[in-house]
């Protein structure tokens, strides 16, 4: 059963994924049932999360099996439960390849006026390139786009693209694999090969790894840069019952 899990979730194309998840959570609370592991998103307990990552990255006990949220978006739905008014003030979203685990709940918000975007994704509400977003100046005072700059041909153009939409005073959370061993972000762009990009970026479709210098990335594209950081705000026990990566920073990118 673990070895057809990872298959699929290696293989099949996301679009795909996304349908077969919806006949999977019918079964997940049964199959998983328990009280180890709670899911902050979608509320509910189970005896443990599922496998997930690449072979260079696979982590264990990550993927929660109902709305298959990960450490990155149980970390940011905290973050916004906890630090931000964005369940209850007024605001104008631009979510950049929704997430799944986000997108119904998000869109049922009646204080968002909420858009989607992505060059494929069937959660899009419209389909562009994230290096010219087709969208006016200074329309959006909220902007996620997360896991995403490790897959385009230029981040800082893309970067710059969510600054110029976002009105002075917005910000953006923009998530992406970080690498914390290493000091400045790692590209080369004669690695080509989906097995090569997978050994050196942690997956097939990365063309490029973060370093500490993310931030640094940011403030390039014009944002000012705060740090949450999970091992600052939340117990070891805590960390540990909602299956957080402790190392992971959260960076809000703010435009003044």
């Amino acid at each position: 059963m673990k070895k057809i899990y990872k298959f699929l979730l290696n293989k099949l194309p996301r679009p795909l994924l996304i349908r077969l998840s919806y006949v999977f959570r019918v079964f997940a609370p049964l199959l998983y049932k328990g009280n180890k592991v709670t899911c902050p998103v979608c509320e509910r307990n189970f005896s443990k999360f599922l496998s997930y990552g690449s072979e260079v990255a696979h982590r264990e006990n990550v993927l929660c099996p109902y709305d298959l949220t990960l450490e990155r978006h149980r970390l940011m739905w905290l973050y916004l439960k906890n630090e931000t008014d964005f369940f209850t003030a007024p605001h104008k979203v631009l979510h950049i390849a929704p997430e799944q685990c986000f997108y119904h709940k998000f869109k049922a918000q009646k204080n968002l006026e909420y858009l989607t975007g992505d060059l494929v994704s069937p959660l899009a509400d419209i389909h562009f390139d994230l290096h010219r977003i087709p969208l006016e100046d200074n329309r959006f005072d909220i902007v996620f786009c997360n896991h995403v700059l490790e897959h385009v041909d230029d981040a800082l153009q893309c970067m710059r693209e969510i600054y110029r939409v976002m009105e002075p005073g917005g910000w953006a959370i923009m998530q992406v694999p970080q690498d914390f061993t290493r000091a400045e972000t790692y590209e080369d762009k004669s690695i080509t090969s989906p097995e090569d990009r997978e050994k050196h970026f942690w997956q097939k479709d990365h063309v490029r790894l973060f370093g500490r210098d993310y931030p640094d990335w940011l403030r390039k594209a014009g944002f000012e840069v705060q740090e949450f950081n999970p091992a600052l705000q939340f117990s070891d026990e805590f960390i540990e019952r909602h299956r957080l990566m402790k190392s992971e920073i959260l960076y809000l990118a703010r435009k003044n």
